[in-house]
């Protein structure tokens, strides 16, 4: 029997992290909602793209539908303008009815289907994004829109589903912007970390969260942003989830309300932090790629969103990502738009080398149906994991995570289960492959056909002799005995 959980910070940090979690390896998001509707955002590339390129209204420029909400309350962006072209003056509460209207086409038991084909071991689901609206039939009022939820429950319909499927389900939640409480328009970073909304929410946000762990149980609580009550009261979420799902985690999204953070409500301050915000982007622009969301007293991982980490970290970590710059449906996104399925196969076999999970998003249109660029990307990595998947499971990072071949090519090396893991990013042609600065011995195989590799040195460096040559092969896996 595990040990109860206290709501201190010495008790939560000492508790250690599931092994599920950490043998998993990737999961799948889901961002889904109203905003599938429209499925419209500026194209200015990437989130970062946007705040360099148009930082006085980036927040408003982002490559993010799920941010459509926001975007049509500021005058003359591309998303204002669309809004008014094809809903006219129609607010976005207009988009409720349809869209619960759609649910009538959705099976979740189809993306739970696909999602285990995919290789996932787990699945995230948005209940709440930043527009408030909830996906399930929360018995939490939301006092200033009555009914802001889906009458069918989805988060409990595909709770079960992905439970059937083998997988382990996980809760998103928008904790530090919900725009039913909060209608300002915003722009700049500042005016968005200084939108948290006070008053009745953060109790409402707790209640919610008890809610969500109390009816679904989930092995995952994703906030996003921040949290809206102080540390104490966030330790006492903490500890009363773990008590109740005792291998439930938390990610890293949950900064606490404080004085220094409530100090962005005032529009001097908000002012003052975008100058320096813009004076760094002019200063080091390379730096403002992705988003690293700063420690936090308590999590069980760290979240990178469209970044990854260089080293081998010791706090496990899982990085975020759309397949194109959006993570909800965007209307516009053309094959060419989204990164190729070779491209997030690498970077997923980068991250787990360096004790990273991935978790790769999905965002159906709002019929439910998952868009076909997004199932073949899917589709791709089921078959990449059914061939090389005792490489990842349950792996752990070895003594250095990196490596590159005679011809140039990366190397990523993982372990597990007495044997080395060799996995070269890329499609390397003959018999013969050389691995730099590289000295190992044992018994080898290819992961892909289970086929004999032969192992032998030349100086320095590795090189693997294959049974047949690996041309056509992508990112092909070798298994060597410790």
């Amino acid at each position: 029997m595990s040990t109860a959980v206290t709501a201190d910070l010495e008790s939560l940090n000492a508790r250690p992290l599931p092994s599920w979690y950490d043998e998993a390896k990737f999961g799948v998001f889901i961002h889904w909602g109203m905003f599938a509707i429209p499925g419209f955002a500026a194209r200015l590339g990437s989130i970062s793209d946007a705040f360099k390129a148009d930082y006085d209204r980036a927040v408003a420029m982002t490559p993010y539908t799920e941010w459509y909400a926001n975007a049509i309350k500021v005058p003359g962006t591309p998303s204002a303008e669309f809004h008014k072209a094809n809903y006219g003056d129609a607010p976005y509460e207009a988009f409720k009815e349809p869209f619960v209207a759609g649910l009538a086409h959705w099976d979740p038991a189809s993306w739970a289907e696909s999602f285990r084909d995919a290789g996932a071991r787990y699945v995230v689901l948005v209940t709440k994004h930043h527009d408030g609206f909830c996906l399930w039939p929360s018995g939490v009022a939301n006092p200033y829109r009555a009914g802001w939820f889906t009458g069918r429950d989805i988060v409990g319909e595909l709770a079960s589903a992905v439970r059937a499927a083998g997988l382990r389900f996980g809760v998103y939640y928008s904790g530090g912007i919900d725009w039913s409480f909060n209608p300002e328009p915003l722009r700049t970073m500042a005016d968005f970390m200084g939108s948290t909304p006070d008053g009745p929410y953060p109790n409402y946000a707790d209640a919610q969260v008890r809610e969500l762990i109390e009816r679904y149980e989930p092995s995952v609580i994703w906030n996003d942003i921040s949290w809206p009550t102080d540390q104490d009261a966030m330790n006492r979420l903490f500890a009363d989830f773990y008590n109740a799902v005792p291998e439930g985690v938390v990610n890293d999204r949950w900064i606490s309300s404080s004085p220094q953070t409530n100090l962005l409500r005032n529009p001097e301050a908000r002012r003052a932090m975008d100058e320096r915000i813009k004076a760094r982007i002019r200063k080091h622009p390379e730096t403002f790629d992705g988003i690293i969301p700063a420690p936090v007293p308590h999590s069980d991982f760290r979240t990178p969103e469209y970044a990854r980490f260089p080293d081998i970290q010791a706090k496990k970590w899982e990085a975020t990502r759309g397949m194109s710059h959006s993570f909800g449906f965007n209307r516009n996104d053309a094959e060419a738009d989204y990164a190729s399925a070779e491209t997030l196969i690498s970077d997923f076999i980068d991250g787990v080398s360096k004790n990273g999970n991935l978790l790769l998003n999905v965002g159906p249109m709002a019929s439910g149906s998952i868009p076909e660029p997004q199932r073949a990307r899917l589709k791709a990595f089921g078959a990449w994991l059914r061939a090389n998947g005792s490489a990842i499971y349950g792996s752990r990072p070895w003594d250095r995570a990196e490596g590159v071949t005679a011809d140039g090519l990366p190397v990523r090396f993982t372990q597990g289960q007495g044997r080395l893991n060799l996995i070269v990013l890329g499609a390397p042609a003959g018999e013969r492959l050389t691995i730099r600065d590289l000295a190992v011995t044992g018994e080898a195989r290819l992961l892909a056909d289970d086929s004999p590799v032969t192992v032998t040195q030349d100086g320095p460096d590795l090189v693997l002799t294959f049974a047949r040559p690996l041309t056509g092969v992508f990112a092909p896996a070798v298994s060597i005995a410790l």
